[in-house]
């Protein structure tokens, strides 16, 4: 047995091995003061971490590696002769794990100056059976140094030489430490692979709904539930027993079928993730509904939350609002449409980023790997500090209500019908404009009021109505001098006109639309709610909202005052009893001692841009290279959605797939229980295809790492996130030896381990996911493109496993666990002391 064969002796060299690299980690800490190494952990630490409660024995690192129950029965790689079995010493446990793991430990150790006997004596005898010269005299001179990840393969050999290969610079660190506040640890992911279940349900039956529920379909479990009249029975007659298709704006037509289409809430009781996309005067009604049936931890999204969701969410679940996660998007992710109801639509365009808030704040990363997960790799999903934030910012309870105010209100309007319809946008005056600014210059002073009563409090994404015309339209407008000019001159809102009803061939307005129907009680009303709270004047919204309530037909406000009887039926935080500023901030979960006090240790961050407020068909191309499983896995699961070329520089293996997969669609069964048909856009072994890449996934032997980077390295375009499946060591040094100055201009991702376990059922055509990790780490190079990275690799890969950030890819290298247990469990059963040459009878 290979694990649970670890004797004493065995487990002497073991505890030699990654005792040596722990010291290697000490010596680059003392070097580097500040460098974050949390993730270089011994092997016994390792493994609780990774296989925490599936051992029987902790006490010792033998204990953990003999009674760890996802190793036992695994037996030594053996090849069998005449009937009995000799030991494959070729075999990847030293042929891969030697040269590409435990000789960048050696390499960086030598240069650091720590000894490391075991390491030599293991590594002498490894290199002589994989016919390698890499160790000579104790140092990593050998022939063979170039083909193994050692530094010195890169031409590496001193402290500041590895320092600037690795891309660490000390002064850099040392400030970073200096002002970083203390993060709770994140468990490393474990090394098992389960299966994954997730359950997705989405509420709504409009455009969206149907968008939602057919792309999470493809992938998961995933329930719609429309509570609108018969809407839930209309819709699943109208699918039958086909596939929903949905047609993406990256060109791909993704074909799926919801488990249930149906009006019964209690199926929320078996929900992950519930995605309200419905109005927001809806999801009153769905929180009620859903309420008795929601599990603990269960993340509730509203696309878009708009004003106060979060304050409404509370209400509405009362104390079982604790134990969930709301998340408040501030608009729709797409633009997008029915084709055929309730058997197909089209998303029109992704937006490029989308602002989400979360409470509580402690659930914000498991949430937005969610998200990302579901949404795919656009729109990437941007934290804001908070909800409040969220609902100000909310630019229709401004917009909408002030031109329909200012076009139709008694002052400007004689009430006669029109010969045609007047534009909404371009047709905004001075009188108009007057009354927006008076609008929103009311929703920042109550921002600032509340700033003042909670210092500390980051309502950065609050801004007024110019300001968010700059940010979500920069480039668009022909006159930003003023918020009439942004306003008029904005491209996307070109040609649009109020909305209207026509009558005897003329025009009247539609003064029950939702520019006045919706954001007025679902918007505005929150403004004037809190402001009202917070002993803010607000007479231009008084203004509106007096006359906008008798269009609507509702009494909200009465001499002023949130007082009318349909107040109750909006989002004005006295709808749900909340009348002072205490209440208040009980309601929106602001404490203003835990404010203080993570503002007192916060660091700056630089501002990331709103997203726009327009959609764009967004175009994103995945090169994975590699033919084995994990390749053929990716490239199936990512040209589901996404223009994908897998590339294959291995002998004629890539015409070989091509042949076999012939004019079909890859069918690739996940562990989820969906299988996933889909077609790469080509399968070859031309490396120029790498100049269309936004991403380049290497799911190959970390051996063929290097031809990869030479082959790719002339057509790779600036800004490409370049991800290695797993990197190993050394996988960021390697890159940046063999793509020279280019790799500057490159993302490198570097992976502790594969996401998947998986395998073919059919070479070229079939393959299945046993399993699924529920995290795994990776590390960014440059660390200021982490965001980016991470966020378009969580989008490709799914929901599962959680991209985990770790600090820097040498602490991914000194983690390489590969290094130590395959290589020291080899020499423990094989070496001269213990092995005296002759066959075993079993393995």
């Amino acid at each position: 047995l290979f694990y649970q064969g670890v004797d004493d002796f065995t487990e002497a060299i073991l505890q030699g091995l990654t005792n040596e690299v722990q010291a290697v980690r000490k010596k680059t800490e003392q070097l580097v003061p500040g460098l974050d190494l949390r993730d270089a952990v011994d092997l016994k630490q390792c493994y609780m971490d990774c296989y925490a409660g599936q051992m029987t024995d902790t006490s010792s690192l033998k204990g953990c590696v003999t009674t760890n129950l996802p190793h036992k029965g695994r037996t030594h790689p053996m090849k069998e002769e005449g009937g009995k079995y000799m030991p494959d010493l070729m075999y990847r446990f030293l042929a891969e794990d030697v040269p590409m793991g435990m000789c960048f430990n050696k390499g960086l150790g030598e240069i650091l100056g720590v000894p490391m006997p075991t390491t030599d004596k293991v590594l002498a005898w490894a290199q002589g059976c994989i016919g390698m010269e890499i160790l000579v005299n104790g140092k990593m001179a050998g022939k063979d140094v170039g083909k193994t990840r050692a530094p010195q393969a890169n031409g590496v050999s001193t402290v500041e030489g590895f320092l600037k290969a690795a891309k660490i610079d000390k002064a850099a660190v040392a400030a970073a430490a200096a002002k970083a506040t203390p993060v709770a640890a994140v468990p490393p992911p474990a090394e098992t692979e389960e299966k994954s279940p997730f359950c997705v349900l989405v509420c709504g039956g409009g455009n969206a709904a149907q968008v939602a529920t057919a792309m999470f379909a493809a992938r998961y479990q995933t329930i719609a539930v429309s509570l609108f009249a018969d809407e839930a029975a209309k819709w699943k007659a109208a699918l039958g027993s086909d596939e929903y298709e949905l047609t993406l704006d990256t060109g791909k037509v993704v074909k799926s079928r919801p488990a249930d289409i149906t009006n019964d809430p209690s199926v929320a009781a078996l929900a992950d993730a519930i995605i309200l996309a419905v109005p927001t005067f809806a999801h009153g009604r769905y929180f009620e509904a859903l309420e008795p049936y929601i599990k603990p931890n269960c993340i509730v999204a509203c696309m878009p939350a708009r004003s106060g969701g979060d304050i409404l969410f509370a209400s509405k679940l009362g104390s079982k609002a604790e134990q969930m996660v709301f998340v408040g998007f501030e608009t729709l992710p797409w633009a997008c449409r029915f084709t055929e109801w309730g058997r197909k639509a089209s998303i029109l365009g992704t937006k490029g980023s989308i602002i989400a808030a979360v409470t509580p704040e402690a659930k914000c990363f498991q949430t937005y790997v969610v998200m990302q997960g579901l949404l795919g790799v656009f729109p990437k999903v941007v934290q804001s500090p908070n909800n409040l934030g969220i609902s100000l910012r909310n630019t229709g309870a401004v917009i909408h209500p002030g031109v329909m105010y200012g076009r139709w209100c008694p002052e400007k309007w004689d009430g006669a019908p029109l010969a045609e319809k007047p534009l909404f946008y371009q047709g905004v005056d001075d009188f108009t404009e007057a009354i927006l600014q008076g609008l929103t210059n009311e929703v920042q002073a109550v921002r600032k009021k509340t700033e003042q009563l909670v210092p500390g409090l980051d309502l950065r994404d609050a801004v007024d109505l110019k300001q968010c015309y700059m940010d979500c339209y920069a480039g668009q407008m022909t006159d930003t001098s003023s918020l009439k000019g942004c306003v008029t001159t904005n491209l996307p809102h070109k040609g649009r006109t109020h909305p209207m009803k026509e009558e005897g061939g003329k025009y009247m307005p539609d003064l029950m639309y939702r520019f006045l129907a919706e954001d007025v009680p679902m918007g505005m009303c929150f403004n004037k709610g809190l402001g009202e709270i917070l002993g803010v004047p607000m007479p231009t919204t008084d203004k509106v909202l007096a006359w906008a309530q008798g269009c609507i037909g509702m009494e909200i406000l009465v001499n002023g005052k949130m007082a009318g009887k349909d107040v109750g039926k909006t989002r004005a935080p006295q709808a749900n009893g909340v009348s002072t500023v205490e209440g208040f901030l009980k309601a929106a979960k602001i404490d203003k001692a835990a404010v203080a006090a993570a503002a007192a240790k916060a660091t700056p961050v630089a501002a990331v841009p709103p997203p726009a407020e327009t959609e764009e068909k967004s175009p994103f191309c995945v090169l994975v290279c590699g033919g084995g499983n994990a390749a053929q896995v990716a490239t199936a699961m990512f040209a589901a959605r996404y223009q994908t070329i897998a590339v294959s520089l291995f002998a004629d293996e890539a015409a070989k797939w091509k042949a076999a997969l012939g004019s079909d669609e890859y069918e690739l069964t996940l562990d989820t229980g969906k299988v996933v048909k889909s077609r790469p856009a080509d399968i070859t072994n031309d490396p120029s295809v790498a100049a269309l890449a936004d991403a380049i996934i290497l799911a190959v032997p970390t051996f063929a790492h290097g031809r990869y980077f030479e082959a790719l390295e002339p057509y790779i375009k600036p800004d490409t996130v370049v991800a290695c499946m797993p990197a190993r060591s050394g996988g960021d040094i390697l890159l940046a030896s063999k793509m020279n100055g280019k790799a500057d201009d490159v993302i490198f991702v570097d992976f502790e381990t594969l996401p998947w376990a998986c395998r073919f059922t059919e070479w070229g055509r079939k393959a299945t996911v046993f399993g699924t990790k529920g995290r795994i780490l990776g590390a960014v190079t440059p660390p200021a493109k982490t965001t980016k990275a991470l966020t378009a690799l969580q989008g490709l890969l799914g929901v599962f496993p959680k991209v985990v950030q770790s600090p820097n890819n040498l602490g991914i290298s000194l983690r390489n666990t590969g290094a130590v247990i395959h290589p020291g469990v080899m020499y423990g059963r094989w070496c001269p002391e213990k092995w005296d040459g002759a066959p075993l009878a079993e393995k």
